[in-house]
C-alpha cells in the first residue's frame, strides 16, 4: 500500500513538474516572439531613417510642421503617462518629456519667426499618432508602460532623423540652427527610452 501511494505521489509530482514545465516553455516562447517583432519593428525604423536621410532636407514649411506634430504628440502621450502608468520611472520620464518638448516648441516656433520667409508651424496631430494615443489611453499599468515606452523609441528615433536632416541641409538659417540644438537632446532622450525598454518590456 504505502509502495502504491509513493508511485501515484511521484506521478503526480511528475505530472506537476511536466505541466510547470510546459508553462515556463510557452512563456519564453510568448516572450521570444514578442521580442522577434519588436525587434523587427525596430530594424524597419531603422531602414526608414536610413532611407530618409539620403532624402534631401524638408523644407522649411514641412519641418516646422513636423516639429511641431511630434512635440504635441509626445506632450499627449507623457500626460496620459500621470495616471496611466504604473513604473515611477515611467512617470518621471514622462514629466521630463513634456517639459522638454514644451521647450523645444516654444525653441522653434521663435526660430520660424526669424530669418525669410517666416513660416508657422502646425501642430495638428496625424490621423496615426491620434491612433496611437488612442490604443494608449485603453492601457492601464505594466501593459500601458510597455506600450508608451516602445512608442518613445519609435517617436524619438523619427525626431532625431528629422533634428539630423534639417541641422545638415535645411535653407532656413535660424531653424537649422534650432535643429542642431535640439537634436543631441532628442539623442539624450532617444537613449533613455532605449534604457526604458530594457526595463518595461516583458
Amino acid at each position: 500500500m504505502r509502495i502504491t501511494l509513493m508511485i501515484v505521489g511521484a506521478g503526480l509530482t511528475l505530472a506537476a513538474c511536466n505541466q510547470a514545465s510546459e508553462q515556463r516553455t510557452a512563456d519564453a516562447l510568448d516572450s521570444a516572439s514578442n521580442t522577434a517583432e519588436r525587434a523587427g519593428d525596430r530594424i524597419e525604423n531603422v531602414a526608414d531613417n536610413a532611407l530618409n536621410s539620403l532624402k534631401p532636407a524638408p523644407n522649411a514649411q514641412e519641418f516646422v510642421n513636423l516639429a511641431a506634430k511630434s512635440d504635441a504628440f509626445e506632450i499627449a502621450a507623457a500626460k496620459l503617462a500621470a495616471t496611466n502608468a504604473a513604473s515611477p520611472e515611467v512617470k518621471a520620464f514622462a514629466q521630463q518629456m513634456i517639459k522638454a518638448h514644451s521647450e523645444s516648441t516654444a525653441k522653434i516656433k521663435a526660430a520660424a519667426g526669424k530669418s525669410r520667409p517666416t513660416v508657422a508651424p502646425d501642430p495638428a496631430l496625424t490621423a496615426d499618432q491620434k491612433e496611437e494615443l488612442d490604443e494608449l489611453r485603453q492601457k492601464k499599468g505594466a501593459a500601458f508602460d510597455e506600450e508608451y515606452v516602445d512608442g518613445q523609441v519609435d517617436a524619438h528615433e523619427d525626431a532625431l532623423a528629422l533634428m539630423r536632416s534639417y541641422a545638415s541641409g535645411g535653407t532656413h538659417a535660424a531653424l537649422k540652427a534650432v535643429a542642431g540644438e535640439i537634436a543631441p537632446v532628442v539623442e539624450g532622450h532617444l537613449k533613455m527610452a532605449r534604457d526604458l525598454e530594457a526595463k518595461t518590456d516583458k
